[in-house]
């Protein structure tokens, strides 16, 4: 049966339910996981104990990527609207350019600068404190050293954005991350949880892969989640191949939801799933319907709060 708001709420009411009865061996739930609660809120239904590596993270890749044409631009969204619409992780690729990171795909300038990303998660989360955003940020477009990347990043957290991040080298529990930015480092010398260490990540990012071929490596990463959880997956339904941004997202993407509604209609905890054009064939809706019950979580993979 097709995914509908009213479902995707009736199935976070009862999530819900189910964190409260269990909240003595898995943290407590909040307020805002209850009967009203939506995509903009999705996370106030969980445990504070529940760790990140059990959910299934809705993302956007190349997410400030709006501009440019057919073969540069991988969103048509902001970065506030695919907040409130459920993406709870962004891939931000910065340029470092006069002492300031502005946000590229390639060499295209998105129209967008790092201030303005943090500002909108900033402006997210202070309206819905019970949320986080898992943000990978990456140098783009510019080839100066990763020291000089770090001091830059570091600006920024001296210019008062630094209450924003959690900055831990782990990923937190989701109660220590509510209200913040959690980093996923993708250039050393940053703080943050090092993204792709493979400790902790399990990672399909094939992006010149076409789409048939793409589906194929979508599925087997969606079971291996399943069958071996305890890394963080990754799973980018996007690619580049062949056709453009758009083009594949629209062969891919509908075909994605069909099998999270079908084969995979009980498979829970997949990971982040960072996609094109999510919001035009429903993509974070369809995704979010693959939380575990706070009773799935197994106490081995709880991290202290």
């Amino acid at each position: 049966m097709p995914l509908t708001r009213r479902s995707l709420l009736t199935g976070l009411t009862t999530l819900s339910a189910a964190a409260l009865l269990t909240g003595a061996a898995t943290g407590t739930a909040h307020a805002s996981g209850s009967a009203t609660a939506g995509p903009e809120a999705w996370l106030g239904a969980l445990p504070d104990g529940t760790d990140l590596r059990t959910l299934t993270i809705p993302g956007t890749h190349d997410s400030g990527a709006r501009h440019g044409g057919w073969w540069t631009e991988c969103q048509n969204t902001s970065i506030a609207e695919q907040l409130n619409s459920g993406i709870r992780f962004l891939d931000i690729r910065c340029r470092l350019f006069d002492g300031a990171f502005s946000i590229h795909h390639g060499a295209v300038y998105q129209h967008l600068n790092f201030d303005d990303v943090l500002g909108a998660c900033r402006d997210f989360l202070t309206a819905h404190p019970t949320e986080t955003v898992l943000m990978r940020v990456q140098q783009e477009y510019s080839e100066e050293s990763a020291e000089a990347f770090a001091q830059v990043f570091e600006g920024y957290l001296d210019r008062g954005w630094r209450s924003l991040f959690r900055l831990d080298t782990s990923l937190p529990a989701l109660g220590r991350a509510r209200g913040h930015v959690v980093l996923l480092a993708d250039s050393d010398g940053l703080p943050g949880v090092r993204y792709g260490d493979p400790a902790l990540f399990d990672i399909q990012d094939e992006y010149m892969t076409e789409p048939l071929g793409k589906f194929g490596l979508i599925e087997d990463h969606f079971r291996k989640a399943v069958e071996q959880p305890g890394k963080l997956f990754v799973n980018y339904v996007s690619t580049a191949a062949l056709l453009p941004p758009r083009s594949n997202a629209d062969r891919l993407n509908p075909r994605v939801k069909e099998l999270l509604s079908g084969a995979g209609a009980g498979w829970h905890g997949l990971g982040i799933v960072p996609m094109d054009f999510p919001n035009e064939h429903g993509m974070a809706e369809a995704l979010l319907a693959h939380q575990p019950a706070a009773r799935r979580t197994p106490a081995s993979l709880l991290t202290p709060s």
